[in-house]
Formats: structure tokens, C-alpha cells, sequence
């Protein structure tokens, strides 16, 4: 699954990198030609399949318990919120000091607050995103993570051998029906008046159900369905075509043309056997594990990679193609440094902080 977590990391990268270059060629003359076989943004549609998946297996010690929802959203706020922050703190900084790299816009201070905590707000342009853009993501997965928060407590289990056995069961399928019912009220109700219309909008997208589709798969792995390998193959490679197939620009809805074929690739992924995971694929899992470090730090990355190449005329030298992937290369080493040094730290600490005494599980 880590493996899949740094493809998802690495495609939402790729995508940003590929619009920055794109833009530099164009002002500097130099073709090029945007590699668009994969639609890059759909990096985020696997993230939010693998979300529902890993978050399932994350709360193995806490279903049924009575203290689960106090504990599970302490885990997530220290797992998401610090870094997060510090992103967000840093994107305002830059934005004081120079606000046309940036393009930031002036918003007002609730604004800033509901950035900071969450909260789908529009801008002064329409837009319902936060101040650092990419927190749209993890609006959905804390909306996500207070359902299944409020889930959580219905999880029983069985008696066997004389030990409790925890049971997801009904905790996925209760997520899974408030994710559904979410979708439908806001099919049927439409546009709200008034300052909840921008979240319920944004909370009922059926972009949500891909968290239930992963939900549902982490519940098929741990009831016992596997799949063959040969079988796994055919989901992997059909969700790849797929996502080729609809683009970046689908005509389907965008939880059907890019939802449907992460929840394939991850399936892939999650039905298997569990084993070692061999030498070949191990930077690929060291970069899984700093796939959120990567998913908040590449814009700063990438955007910093282009001023320095545009204000010293390294366009033309390096060339557009080896440029992007530069990009890359260089987001990803400051991702897995930013994890180990950064992240991990802030993580425990903040979860020393809100859980002392809980059950730990890296999620």
C-alpha cells in the first residue's frame, strides 16, 4: 500500500511540476510537449480510496471501545494537523513577503481561521478552498474522519478462544451509509442559503464515496477475500487504462471516471497476500511512507525550482523534460528529509500530547 501511496504522491507532483514548466516554456519559447497519459490530480483520488482502506486497519484496537472517538481523532489530529499547519504558516509567510509568487489573494481574517481548522469556505473568487490550496484534500478527510469517528463506538466484535476479537463490520458499513445519505441530501436538497451552503456543497460532492469504497475494501481483506495474483494483475492494469482513458478532462463525473479505477488500484494492492516487501520496491515504500510530507512540501518545491531556473536563465539549458524531473527528484529527497526530521517528531509529539496512554498505530 505504500507503494501506491507514493505513486498517488508522486502524480499529484508530477501534475504541478508539469503546469510549471509549461508555463516557463511558453514564456521562454522552448517547446514542449505535456506528458498527459496519466491524469496527474487523479493522484488524489487513489489518496482518498487508500484513506478509507488504511483508516479501517488503523482503528483495529479501538472498535467498541467507549473512549474510541476520543482517541481515534486524537491520532488523526496528530497525524494530519502539525504539518499541515506549518505549511499553511509557511504559504502565509511567503504570501506577506512576496505575494506575487504566490498569487494569494486577500482574504479576510475567518477566512484564515477556517483554513486553519478546516472548514470549506469560499474565497472572495468562489473558489471553496483554503489558503494553501492543497488543504481542499484534507478538508474531505477530516469531514471523513468525524464520521468515522461517530461510527466507531458501533464496532463490536466476537468472543473466541475466551479473547474479544474487535470487528469493523458495522462501523464500515455505518460510515459507508452517512457517507451515501451525505450524497443524496445534497443531491436533494441543492444549493443551501445562507453560510453552510459552501460546506454542505463541498461535504456531500460524491467525491466522498471514495473513502466508502476503500472502507469497504479494508473490511472484504479483513473477513478473509483475497485474490490471485493473476486477478490482481487484471485490476491493476484496468485501472491504469482507465485513468488514461477518461483524461484530464472526463466526461464522467469525476468519483466515477477516477474514483472507479483508484478503488481498482487499490484492490490491486489490498487483496493480496501480506509479505516482505522486496529490495527492488523498497525506495518506492521509503517514499510511501513520506508521501504526505510530499504531497504538502512539492509546491514550494517546484515553485521555488522554477523562479531559480527562469531568473537564471536555466530553461533553455536544463531543457523543459529534464527540468520537471528535477522537480521531482528534489521534491522527493526534501519530502523524505522533511518527514524524518519534521514530521515523525511533530507526530509524536502531538499525539504524547492528546493520547498519552492510547494504543499507538502509525495510520
Amino acid at each position: 500500500m505504500q507503494v501506491l501511496r507514493a505513486l498517488a504522491a508522486v502524480m499529484v507532483a508530477a501534475g504541478h511540476a508539469q503546469f510549471e514548466v509549461a508555463g516557463l516554456a511558453a514564456r521562454a519559447g522552448l517547446p514542449f510537449a505535456p506528458a498527459a497519459r496519466l491524469p496527474w490530480p487523479a493522484g488524489v483520488d487513489v489518496f482518498f480510496v487508500i484513506s478509507g482502506f488504511i483508516i479501517v486497519h488503523a482503528a483495529a484496537p479501538l472498535y467498541g471501545r467507549a473512549d474510541a472517538r476520543k482517541i481515534f481523532l486524537a491520532h488523526r489530529i496528530a497525524r494530519v494537523v502539525p504539518l499541515y499547519w506549518l505549511a499553511t504558516t509557511l504559504y502565509l509567510a511567503l504570501a506577506f513577503a512576496r505575494p506575487g509568487l504566490l498569487g494569494a489573494g486577500s482574504e479576510g481574517p475567518l477566512y484564515l481561521a477556517a483554513s486553519y481548522l478546516f472548514w470549506p469556505m469560499a474565497r472572495a473568487d468562489g473558489a471553496v478552498q483554503p489558503l494553501y490550496s492543497l488543504g481542499w484534500t484534507l478538508n474531505y478527510e477530516m469531514a471523513f474522519y468525524a464520521l468515522f469517528a461517530l461510527a466507531l463506538p458501533w464496532g463490536g466484535g466476537r468472543i473466541a478462544g475466551g479473547e474479544r476479537i474487535a470487528s469493523p463490520r458495522r462501523t464500515v458499513l455505518g460510515v459507508v451509509a452517512l457517507l451515501g445519505g451525505l450524497v443524496l441530501v445534497g443531491r436533494v436538497a441543492g444549493p443551501l442559503p445562507g453560510p453552510l451552503a459552501a460546506p454542505i456543497a463541498f461535504w456531500s460532492d460524491p467525491i466522498v464515496l471514495e473513502f466508502a469504497c476503500g472502507a469497504l475494501l479494508a473490511l472484504a481483506r479483513q473477513e478473509g477475500f483475497r485474490l490471485p495474483a493473476p486477478a490482481r494483475l487484471v485490476l491493476a492494469v484496468a485501472g491504469l487504462v482507465l485513468l488514461c482513458v477518461a483524461g484530464e478532462a472526463p466526461a464522467l463525473p469525476r468519483a466515477l471516471a477516477w474514483g472507479g479505477p483508484a478503488a481498482l488500484l487499490v484492490a490491486a494492492a489490498a487483496l493480496g497476500p501480506a509479505g516482505a516487501v522486496g529490495p527492488r520496491l523498497r525506495p518506492a515504500v521509503v517514499l510511501g511512507d513520506a508521501s504526505y510530507a510530499l504531497y504538502l512540501a512539492h509546491p514550494f518545491v517546484v515553485r521555488g525550482l522554477r523562479v531559480t531556473a527562469e531568473t537564471a536563465g536555466l530553461a533553455a539549458v536544463l531543457g523543459p523534460g529534464p527540468l520537471a524531473a528535477s522537480m521531482l527528484v528534489l521534491a522527493a529527497g526534501a519530502a523524505i528529509l522533511l518527514h524524518r526530521i519534521v514530521e515523525r517528531p511533530l507526530t509524536r509529539a502531538a499525539r504524547a500530547l492528546l493520547a498519552p496512554a492510547s494504543p499507538v498505530n502509525k495510520g
